[in-house]
């Protein structure tokens, strides 16, 4: 009598466990066409409409990146702040053109201005 509830019991568990898989195996399923299904309908209105159908992609700027970084690490080194904790007034000059800090000891190569070819 004992084994023939073990054997339910084990039965019971594995048809549990079917039908859990396969209730996650449909729900994948379905999250899939309806991926599909807005995909679809985003090309037909694309088409309908006339503009080019865009791929669904992520817009990096490495130079975002760098520039997040660098501007997190001047929290971590010395500055020259003025005294009473006042900032300078920003400069009018792109970031990106502005002489490089310590680029005035450099004394092997000939000085051009920022942006010159």
């Amino acid at each position: 009598m004992n084994d023939f509830f073990a054997d339910v019991l084990r039965l019971l568990l594995r048809l549990v466990l079917v039908a859990v898989g396969f209730v996650f195996f449909l729900s994948l399923l379905a999250a899939a066409l309806v991926l599909a299904l807005v995909w679809g309908l985003r090309a037909v209105w694309a088409r309908l409409t006339g503009r080019p159908i865009t791929p669904w992609t992520t817009r990096i700027d490495p130079r975002a990146g760098w520039s997040t970084v660098y501007r997190s690490s001047t929290r971590w080194r010395a500055t020259g702040a003025a005294p009473g904790g006042a900032d300078e007034a920003p400069s009018s000059v792109p970031v990106h053109l502005r002489p490089l800090p310590g680029a005035d000891e450099v004394t092997d190569v000939q000085p051009r201005e920022p942006g010159e070819k």
